[in-house]
């Protein structure tokens, strides 16, 4: 039927009728899909389908997913590597891409493992935090899930092997970007750069394990870059976000997911090896700021967001209960991305443990700050400082020491020594007024109040010598980006440049000494440039730190940043959204966009390898036989291993919905969540 739908697209296209293209892209792509799947061995004709389905879209993440396949039964596994690669851009979360990408990656020897996950299960204690959470919860013992591993005994160390050096002993020897030599001569190492390789493996050679990439929204698997992986020179050198190799897919995987810390991969409590942690170092590597919270707020379910009060400090900033702040005051570590994220750095003591709760990772600690095991990365840290200054136990004089380090660190100067930098709205400078930012980065301080996005705003530095403010142009894009930038030969001899538009030389010193800079320090474009300029200015808080406004439903919400003096509002740890009123907070916890967060875990997909829960649990009688022809759409499980995990899964969700509801992230009388609603009714 769908040849004879092509057929009469075709006639019609004789006779000057159009047949919409979104159309033919789905007739061919479903073409390939009947060739996969009904008749055998049409291989190629799927692969000739679905390349007509991307010639029409590029992006059709159907047909890339065809194609794969397709290039896979034809043994072109490289090629369907690189076609899934890209499928799997589009929809990371898809199981079938997943597997897909897997058994490839296996055929083509770059096997993702999966490090995390031990096959020995810990020795449970007789506590509560200990048992699993299902009988802590009171409901029927599970098998446990896989622990969370300890973070001081380096959870790669049964598999991997790691070394410090620097780019004296670790020296690129080839054109490839694993083409690198370790050299073992004694010489004063500074040992910035992380080494890694798998044990027991033939290749002895030493990987470069780069830091993660953060920037990318992407939380999918990780993957080896498509260059990498057919034996060529990366594209994007430096800028990379794929793995150029197995170990930094493990590395990674772990950083993500908050297992593991660079710092504790070379045994930090050993006899000879020592990590000197301070307050400013935790902040390089995560961010943001610590301040003082109201505890009685922010214990509070669901949770509230208060400082101290404007007009009485000695108060929090609540309307209406008003705590009395300094007795009652918890430290805060706050870190403002797309949304803001709030860490409570509970009091040090001996009986800490130096670990991170493994429910609290994965689905919420029921113990909270009765629980020993650090609840984020962070707050490990600043225990590990403690008990490695040998801290007073005091949780005043441990507040003190935290705050002052951090708000009494010098600021380090950034850009040109020679220029001074600012950023304006690039509207008002062209009427010749100079502009800056509004205090919550959104639109210009003008009376116009122009919007304040990357697109509106222009640099400008001022030199020493001329005491001038210069517009900067964008970093050339042209490649190889020259050793050394020159002065435009028109803008040197006092005439007008004739390219302007697409100069890539200077046209002025200033514009010449910022590219410089900009080169030498890895910076691409103006938009990091704005990033590191307002690091510098205030450290912790950055471009998306300033997006205070946040729009759901159509309707404005503001962040906490906006009001927080004034209005303590319920606060979503789970989206970290903050909400300034009961209508507006019962408008989020009802939202489909909120639902969903309650039960999907981003960080948490790697550890499935089948399908979703149908709500169906039995084995498909039918697929036993090798006769069930629904495939992923078939309602019962295909086989013991996927129902065993579909209970094991059922079982996970069931311990969010369990702490969202003791958060009162959950309306009381909200019993419809869509395709999770199968948790509320008994296995059968």
């Amino acid at each position: 039927m769908y040849t004879e739908a092509l057929s009469i697209a075709e006639y019609a296209d004789s006779e000057d009728i159009s047949v919409p293209t979104g159309t033919l892209e789905k007739l061919y792509a479903n073409r390939a899909a009947a060739y996969l799947n009904i008749v055998p061995g049409l291989h190629d004709e799927a692969l000739v389908d679905c390349e007509k389905a991307l010639q029409l879209n590029e992006g059709n993440h159907r047909a890339l997913y065809r194609k794969a396949r397709a290039l896979k039964e034809l043994g072109r596994h490289k090629e369907a590597y690189e076609a899934v690669a890209k499928c799997s851009l589009a929809v990371p979360q898809d199981p079938n891409v997943i597997r897909l990408t897997q058994d490839l990656a296996k055929m083509l020897g770059l096997k993702i493992r999966k490090a995390y996950v031990r096959s020995k299960v810990r020795v449970y204690c007789l506590t509560d935090h200990d048992k699993p959470m299902g009988m802590a919860l009171g409901m029927p013992d599970v098998t446990p899930l896989p622990a969370i591993v300890d973070l001081a005994k380096n959870p790669l160390a049964d598999t991997h092997e790691f070394k410090q050096a620097c780019s004296n002993c670790y020296v690129k020897t080839g054109l490839g970007v694993l083409d690198f030599t370790l050299y073992t001569e004694e010489h004063k190492c500074k040992k910035d750069i992380l080494l890694g390789r798998v044990k027991n493996q033939q290749d002895k050679s030493w990987k470069l394990i780069r830091p993660r990439p953060t920037k990318s929204q992407y939380v999918g698997p990780y993957y080896i870059c498509k260059d990498v992986a057919i034996g060529e020179g990366c594209r994007y050198p430096g800028h990379c976000t794929f793995a150029y190799c197995q170990e930094e897919i493990d590395v990674w995987s772990l950083e993500r997911k908050g297992f593991i810390c660079r710092d504790f991969l070379f045994d930090p409590f050993g006899p000879t090896s020592k990590i000197n942690l301070t307050v400013p170092k935790i902040l390089q590597e995560h961010h943001g700021i610590f301040m003082f919270l109201c505890g009685v707020c922010f214990d509070h379910k669901p949770r509230i967001i208060s400082k101290t009060n404007k007009d009485n400090p000695s108060l929090c900033s609540h309307p209406v209960t008003k705590h009395a702040f300094e007795d009652q005051k918890c430290l805060v570590h706050i870190l403002r991305e797309n949304t803001v994220r709030y860490s409570k750095i509970r009091p040090y003591s001996p009986q800490n443990q130096m670990d991170i709760c493994r429910h609290e990772v994965r689905y919420g600690c029921v113990r909270e700050d009765e629980c020993f095991y650090a609840h984020s990365l962070i707050e490990l840290k600043v225990w590990m400082m403690q008990h490695q200054l040998d801290f007073p136990h005091d949780l005043t004089q441990t507040i003190y020491f935290v705050s002052f380090q951090q708000f009494n660190t010098p600021l380090k100067r950034f850009g040109p020594p020679n220029l001074k930098m600012q950023f304006v709205c690039g509207q008002c400078w062209r009427n010749g007024q100079v502009s800056e930012a509004d205090k919550n980065k959104k639109y210009c301080a003008a009376k116009a109040r122009h919007s304040w996005s990357k697109d509106k705003r222009v640099v400008l530095v001022s030199s020493i010598e001329r005491k001038k403010w210069t517009t900067i142009r964008p970093l050339p894009t042209k490649k190889p980006i020259p050793s050394q930038f020159e002065i435009c030969m028109h803008v040197s001899t006092g005439k007008k440049c004739q390219y302007i538009g697409n100069c890539t030389f200077a046209h002025s010193t200033e514009e010449r000494d910022l590219w410089t800079y900009m080169k030498e320090n890895n910076i691409p474009d103006m938009e990091q440039l704005y990033e590191h300029w307002l690091q510098s200015q205030k450290p912790g808080w950055s471009e998306e730190a300033s997006n205070s406004a946040i729009k759901e439903n159509g309707k404005q919400i503001h962040m906490p940043t906006d009001y927080a003096e004034e209005v303590a509002g319920n606060h979503c740890w789970l989206c970290g959204k903050n909400c300034n009123s009961d209508r507006q907070w019962q408008q989020h916890i009802t939202s489909e966009k909120h639902r969903e967060k309650v039960f999907n875990s981003e960080d948490d997909q790697n550890c499935w390898q089948y399908r979703f829960p149908t709500g169906t649990f039995r084995v498909c009688e039918r697929y036993l036989k090798g006769t069930c022809t629904e495939e992923e759409l078939c309602k019962l499980a295909h086989g013991n291993e996927e129902l065993k995990e579909w209970t094991e899964r059922r079982e996970f969700l069931l311990m969010k919905l369990a702490k969202a509801r003791k958060d009162h992230l959950i309306a009381p009388n909200d019993n419809d969540f869509g395709k999770y609603s199968f948790l509320l009714k008994d296995i059968k």
